[in-house]
């Protein structure tokens, strides 16, 4: 991780000669419903890079976790569909794939996590059964091969017992410990890509810390690459390398770690990094607010989405879009105004 946060800190030229592990391309899409079409991802585009964890935050609704959802072809349709955009693994558009090569992808080379460990697990299936069944189906595992790689899951993971535990329901394990068991199997096959759809939602913040820690081992024995989907800015400082911050189904802003940070250049960045709490302050004042409300993504607004909620918003915002545009090395943002944070 240190080689790439020097590449990602010095200069573009190193990220345009590496090639990208994953990379999506105008992604867009939809859902029916009753009352209209809502444009939940709006033509969106990124890369992540081997060894790389990139974060992408964004409040309810922004469309974080359906664009990630789309890369294993997750989104349920109906209602949903992928309008446009090419998604790139390995030289493959996964979107081309049909459900027999995807399948093969899915659990060995790219593994996901997701937000519910209670609805992700089967009630009715041991820990052990849910445990071995990607690695025999994928890894061609022996029976008795697949048991003691479950076994040796559970340890890496830090669940104590693992050969009684494997004979265990979920109902059985604490929120924490499902958690780590949805780790586990997500590891199971040494996935080049890990997705982690907001995994400690539902966790204290004790268990949190602990899987964060965890996840960032494994990532660093493994040589993974991950996507972290959060709505807290804060959780990405210490475990991702870049950062896309998504509003209203679009990229608003894109850079390392240390740029967003230190130069938040998007009215909407600037507002989550003041609304959290800051232990290097002395004085403690009221947390600031960003008023208003997301736009209704049935009718799309023609300006930029964030404009009636922006202080800084001038009349062109109102009437265009602003494109996503790079204006430092590695740094990316869809602002006609470009503020800085005061």
């Amino acid at each position: 991780m240190l080689i790439l946060s020097l590449l990602f800190g010095n200069s573009d030229l190193m990220l345009n000669i590496m090639i990208p592990l994953l990379e999506v391309k105008n992604l867009a899409i939809q859902f029916v419903t009753l009352d209209g079409i809502v444009q939940a991802v709006n033509g969106i585009s990124y890369q992540v890079y081997p060894g790389e964890t990139l974060g992408i935050v964004g409040e309810s609704g922004s469309g974080k976790s359906m664009s990630v959802l789309s890369i294993l072809r997750l989104i349920p349709s109906p209602p949903g569909k992928i309008t446009q955009g090419e998604i790139w693994f390995q030289g493959k558009n996964l979107l081309q794939l049909n459900a027999q090569q995807l399948q093969k992808i899915r659990g060995r080379d790219i593994a996901m996590i997701f937000q519910d460990p209670m609805t992700s697990l089967n009630p009715v299936l041991t820990i052990g059964k849910q445990l071995t069944e990607a690695l025999q189906l994928h890894l061609k595992f022996t029976s008795e091969q697949a048991q003691n790689r479950a076994i040796q899951l559970l340890q890496q993971v830090g669940i104590p017992s693992p050969e009684r535990r494997l004979k265990n329901y979920p109902h059985e394990f604490s929120g924490g410990m499902r958690q780590r068991v949805m780790i586990a199997m997500a590891l199971g096959c040494q996935p080049q890509l890990l997705i982690a759809d907001e995994p400690t939602t539902a966790l204290d913040v004790t268990v949190q810390a602990q899987v964060v820690e965890l996840v960032k081992q494994l990532r660093n024995q493994q040589g993974m690459s991950v996507i972290w989907i959060t709505h807290d800015l804060a959780l990405l400082a210490g475990l991702a390398d870049r950062i896309l911050v998504m509003y209203a189904g679009q990229i608003v802003e894109q850079a390392t770690v240390h740029q967003l940070y230190k130069t938040p250049r998007h009215p909407y960045t600037i507002g989550l990094l003041k609304s959290l709490p800051r232990l290097d302050q002395i004085r403690q004042e009221s947390l600031s607010t960003i008023e208003g409300t997301p736009p209704n993504l049935i009718d799309y607004p023609p300006g930029c989405p964030f404009a009636p909620r922006c202080q800084f918003a001038i009349e062109h915002c109102f009437q265009e879009n602003p494109p996503l545009e790079q204006i430092e090395p590695n740094h990316k943002v869809a602002c006609w105004v470009l503020p800085r944070a005061t």
